[in-house]
């Protein structure tokens, strides 16, 4: 089929759903328009360059709902295939690792695990079994060597981590390899069956907006939670999977790479204050990664990264579908963990639409 008879999409918005959605979709054999306001290779982008990549439904379900954790539990499904597919294409290894998370508390907080333990049993029930396993000091030791002083923890199976920094690149190589026309610098507005660019309007058979906080002024209740991280260079200490340490006042998350690196972060803060790191996460976030392990008090701080995560009022995803135009965003905390599964239903609306004016 000739570019000239081809369904013509429009995706904007060039972060983590807006790079699948692109990639995705070009098996449909459609013209792919991907408009980005900024630069795609800048990795100070969006929220998917800040986030550490956690693809935690156990994790996340003490403080979400069912529905959540049933779209992570998808998701740990297709990243599982897409990333297979995508090093394929793109000849690039995206270091995905699904060896589980392990959750640990200090002994005054030990109050907080059983909890935390307790909470996921009951939401649960008996598909808890085989996905828990508390850890007494011996276990723990030979799942995680390099943690030190834990009497206990929880040892969360089959979730999984991706390192951002080379999945973000390795979709944009292939989207360039493919029949996707890149429009970086592009600021738009998005309404059914147009983009408008520097006020020029230009029809497509289907929109798809997913700008992020770029579409606050169409989706009703839109709201910035401000996220900061700091990344550690450390070779003493060398973590093997996702590491979770449960405090009354904060949930520190430490992400080991290939590298020697490792994200760590907790703060989740009700303010689209961009900034840089503030004083006093910088020390709550370097205290709390000193005790997994006083080795860490000789890592050297290589990067902060602070942004905002897109949320509606209830954390939910957002999907509107109208004639001509699909609207997606909300993945707050969970984008990683919800982002495959979201890209699935908007492909299928899109086939729906493009077999209507078909």
């Amino acid at each position: 089929m000739s570019n000239e008879t081809k369904a013509k999409v429009a995706i904007a918005g060039g972060g983590l759903l807006g790079r699948l959605l692109a990639w995705r979709l070009c098996q449909l054999d459609v013209d792919i328009t991907l408009f980005e306001a900024g630069n795609l290779s800048e990795s100070k982008g969006g929220a998917c360059w800040t986030a550490a990549g956690m693809i935690s439904p156990l994790s996340e379900l003490v403080h979400s709902n069912k529905h959540i954790y049933s779209l992570g539990l998808k998701s740990l499904e297709l990243w599982s295939e897409w990333v297979r597919q995508l090093e394929e294409q793109s000849g690039q290894d995206v270091e995905y690792r699904r060896a589980g998370s392990v959750l640990v508390a200090h002994g005054k907080d030990k109050s907080e695990l059983l909890q935390f333990l307790r909470e996921l049993q009951g939401k649960l029930g008996e598909s808890a079994r085989g996905q828990l396993e508390p850890l007494d000091s011996n276990t723990l030791a030979k799942l995680e060597p390099s943690l030190h002083g834990f009497e206990q923890g929880l040892y969360l199976r089959g979730e999984a981590d991706i390192n951002n920094h080379r999945l973000l690149p390795a979709l944009l190589r292939v989207l360039h390899r493919g029949a996707v026309t890149l429009r970086e610098h592009s600021k738009v507005n998005c309404e059914a069956g147009y983009i408008s660019v520097n006020s020029e309007r230009e029809q497509f058979d289907c929109v798809i907006d997913c700008r992020g906080l770029g579409a606050k002024g169409q989706i009703e209740g839109l709201r910035g939670v401000r996220g900061e991280v700091m990344v550690v260079e450390s070779r003493e200490v060398v973590l093997q999977r996702p590491v979770r340490l449960l405090h009354p006042r904060y949930k520190l998350y430490a992400v080991p790479r290939s590298d020697g690196r490792t994200v760590i972060g907790a703060t989740e803060i009700e303010s689209e204050d961009q900034s840089p790191i503030s004083v006093r996460s910088s020390m709550e976030l370097s205290s709390a990664l000193y005790s997994l392990n006083p080795a860490f008090a000789e890592a050297r701080i290589v990067e902060t990264r602070v942004n905002c995560r897109p949320a509606t009022m209830d954390n939910m995803p957002y999907i509107h579908s109208e004639d001509g135009l699909i609207r997606v965003n909300g993945l707050y905390r969970h984008g990683y963990l919800l982002a495959p599964a979201v890209v699935e239903q908007v492909e299928n609306q899109v086939a729906q639409q493009l077999l209507q004016v078909a």
